[in-house]
Order: C-alpha cells, then structure tokens, then sequence
C-alpha cells in the first residue's frame, strides 16, 4: 500500500501544476484581474470550472455517503438547482451586469444606502468566512491522516502549508487565475470519481451495462419522494429549496457570481450559468451512483467498515481498492478542497477591499488583506480543532446556513419594492430574523413533531422581507440615503 511519501509526491505534482498556471495567468497582476479577472474569461472555462467549485471536499464524500440513509432523494433538490440557475441568469446576472458591478453587494448601495450595503457585506463576509474555514478543517483532517501524520507534521502545520499553497497560487492575479485553476480542480475531481467507480466495478466484476442495471435496480436508486410531506425528503420541500438555494448560495454570493462578472458580457455570462447548471444535475448522479456501488461492495464483501460520510475515506485509504483509488481519492479531494477555498479567499479579499474599506484600486491594501484572509482562515480552523466536536461544527454550519436569509429578504426587498427601509434598523431586523426563524423551527419541531428543511431558508427570507416592508417609507428619489443611483435603477 502507498504510504504517506508517495501521497506526498503526487500532491506536490499537482501543487506545481497550480503554480505553473499562475505563473501563466498571473502577468500584468492589478485590481482589476484580482477583482474581476479583466473581464476577458471565457464563458466555458468559467462553466467547467464552477463545476468543481461547486463541490466542496466535504460534498466529495457526503454526497456518496448519504445514500444509505436517504437514497437519492438529493437529485429532487438538484433538479430545483436548474430552475435556480435559470433564474440567477435571467434575474440578477442582468442586473449585476447593468451597473458594472465589482461586488454584487453594491447592488444594495445603488438601491438603498450605505447601512443596508455593509450590513449585506458583512453578513456575506461571516457566512463565508465561516462556512469556507469548516469545510478546509475537515478535508485537512483527512489530509493530517493519509499524508501529514507519517512526517509527525502537527494539525496546524498542516493547515498553514495548504492555505500558504493557495495564497501563493492566487496572490498575483486573483479571480483571473482561479477561473483556469478551477478548470484544472474540476478535470482532476471528475477523473477522480470515475477512475474509484471503475475500480470499484472492477473488483466487482461488473461491466458497465450491469453497472447501470445493478444502480437503478437498487432500493437506493430512489429519486422522487412523495410518500410523506413531513420528511425533509418530500419532492416539494427539497425541489422548491433547491431554486431557491441556488438564488441564495450563488445569485446573492460574492464568491459564487465572481466568477460569473469575469466573462466578457451578459450574454456569454448567462450561457455559462445555464450550461453550469445544466451539468450539476449528472455530475451529482455520478456522485450518489458511487455511493450505491460503494454501499453494494461493502455487503458483497463482508467488509466491516462505517457508514455515511466515513465510508469512501475508509474504502480508499484501507487498501481495499489500491493504490490508483487511493491516489485518486487523495487528488480528488484536494482539489475539491482548493476549488472552493481558494475561491472565497479571493472573494473575501475584494469584498474587504471594495464593501467595507471602499478602496477598490488601493494594489497595497489587496496584498495585505489577502494573505490577512487566510491568516483568519487558519485562526478560525484551528480554534474548531481545539473545541473537536461534530455536534458544534454542525451547529456552526446552522447558523451558517441561517444568514442567508437576510441576503435574500434584502434583495428580494431592492427588486421587488420601490419603498426605502429604515436605515437605522436594517442592521437589528438582519440579526432578528434568525433567531426568529431558530426558535420557530424548536417550538414547531417539540410541538408538532415537523422539522423544517432547506425551505427555512424561504421563510427566513420572507421573514425579513416583511420587517423591512413593516420599517419602510414609500420610495422617494430624494430618499435618506441621498444616493443618485437608486431613481436609476427603479426607471
């Protein structure tokens, strides 16, 4: 079995590949490439590249991993991200284009003012910050097991060596270089996923007909759930939030539409979205094909390994697939790690720099802050290492997903009203909202026995629509913001 200086080798061939195309893409480095990548990207690179950004190294082993509990009941929510996309493209991406817009958080400055601007910057910036760090503390835990712990490398380490090998593939240009590293990520993700199912289907014995038989006759295969509107697993529940999951996590994202404000126009910005979109859908069928074959091996074998989330890195690392699994679980997951961390490091960075110190062209201020992002990357993963408990991460990941919420009531409020809200209580309705919903979700589940899914995202959102309507004036062009734009935009 390969040990750890093997991984190692492989590892730092890939990282070498990173530095050879910044090199490549990192020449005549400003603002405007790091920010924007001169809005010279090529829409299908752009397209190809958020496919792997899109999975996270956490997403690379639960998505397989959770069939054996809840099937493929995952694809109803996939099937609502096209419709998301679709929206993202024709909704926001035209908007975001209109006002040439570094952030797409200087929407709410046009359309409101300066507070409710930095209380979406900044609910942005936790979220990310957070969210981002939690999902590099876990794929370093199991980088710290297959590499790091046969050199006596410690946990910490560890970390500032993966984030100082994004700093310094990202560090010259940014945005620009991310576009074609995500290109990169997402090659050696998918070759990844499909070499592990091949030599999967090989100690099988299975060729790739019966592959596709034993999948879909599976108990496992399951997709659509209309049996009980009470389960998180209900086709409404999961179709419904995964539209609008999408319009939250990648329409209102920094990090996400980043990307998406590189290429060279509207139109060529939308095709990549909906093309994106339209791939999500098989590469997560493949995902959860792997963990129906994964779930079917381990019974044919008797082999006594754990479940869920657990079972890919045991299958991998035990020996039990060899070494080409082995290596390609390691890659893979490297690079579905770097392709979304490097990313929200660089959307952090120009989110800093352009919404909260409002110095888009300051070169100093972007190269302190950027390596100062993931020195905040480094702090915040270590401190969740030292607390070592699932049960907080996953609290963490809560409340992470709870503050997106005013994301989308304060967008939803700019597109869809012309009243102005009162400045002084965006900040207290944005913080409110949550809680509301946290503690509605507590009494509704001890009461009733319902447990509210990704559709508390809705309510959440809808939450604070409504308190920002309940605080609001009439729209007026000469409103208390004072700002110019906002006649403009509502035409």
């Amino acid at each position: 079995m390969i040990q750890g200086t093997g991984l190692l080798f492989c590892a730092a061939g890939y990282f070498a590949l990173l530095l050879l195309l910044s090199f490549l893409t990192g020449r005549n480095s400003s603002n405007d490439a790091f920010f924007r990548g001169n809005r010279q990207s090529k829409w299908w690179a752009v397209a190809f590249g958020m496919i792997g950004a899109s999975v996270s190294g956490v997403t690379f082993v639960s998505v397989p991993g959770m069939v054996s509990s809840s099937a493929m009941s995952y694809i109803q929510m996939c099937m609502g991200f096209v419709i998301g996309y679709a929206l993202v493209a024709f909704v926001l991406l035209p908007i975001y284009y209109r006002l040439n817009l570094t952030t797409i958080y200087t929407y709410l400055d046009h359309r409101f003012g300066h507070t409710p601007y930095l209380t979406g910057s900044v609910f942005f910036f936790i979220s990310k910050l957070i969210g981002a760090s939690i999902r590099l503390f876990l794929v370093c835990e199991i980088l710290q097991i297959l590499i790091f712990d046969h050199y006596g490398i410690p946990f910490g380490l560890n970390t500032a060596i993966m984030l100082l090998l994004m700093w310094l593939y990202t560090r010259r240009s940014g945005i620009r270089t991310i576009v074609w590293s995500d290109c990169l990520q997402t090659l050696v993700l998918l070759v990844a996923l499909v070499l592990i199912i091949f030599q999967l289907c090989n100690q099988l014995e299975w060729g790739f007909v019966q592959t596709l038989h034993e999948v879909w006759d599976s108990p496992m295969s399951r997709i659509i759930m209309l049996d009980d509107p009470n389960s998180r697993h209900y086709f409404w529940k999961q179709f419904v939030s995964g539209i609008f999951v999408v319009v939250v996590m990648t329409g209102l994202d920094q990090d996400a539409m980043q990307k998406n404000l590189t290429c060279r126009n509207l139109r060529e910005s939308q095709l990549n979205m909906c093309v994106n979109g339209l791939f999500y859908l098989p590469v997560n069928i493949l995902f959860m094909s792997l963990g129906v074959i994964m779930v079917i091996y381990t019974a044919q074998t008797g082999l006594q390994l754990p479940s869920g989330d657990a079972l890919l890195p045991a299958l991998c690392s035990g020996g039990y697939l060899g070494n080409g699994a082995l290596i390609c679980f390691t890659l893979g997951i490297i690079a579905a790690a770097f392709s979304s961390a490097d990313s929200a490091m660089a959307s952090l960075t120009t989110s800093f720099c352009v919404d909260i110190a409002r110095r888009p062209n300051d070169e100093r201020l972007r190269k302190w802050v950027h390596p100062g992002i993931g020195l905040l990357f480094w702090v915040f993963i270590m401190i969740v290492k030292a607390v070592n408990s699932t049960s907080v991460i996953d609290a963490v990941y809560t409340v992470c997903s709870y503050t997106y919420g005013p994301l989308l009531g304060l967008f939803a409020f700019g597109l869809l009203s012309k009243r102005q809200p009162a400045h002084k209580l965006v900040p207290i309705i944005c913080m409110v909202s949550p809680v509301i919903c946290y503690v509605t979700d507590w009494l509704v589940s001890s009461h009733i026995g319902y447990r509210f899914g990704y559709e508390l995202l809705v309510f959440n959102g809808l939450l604070t629509y409504m308190m920002l309507l309940a605080s609001s004036a009439k729209f007026r062009t000469d409103n208390a913001c004072g700002n110019g734009h906002v006649q403009t935009l509502r035409g």
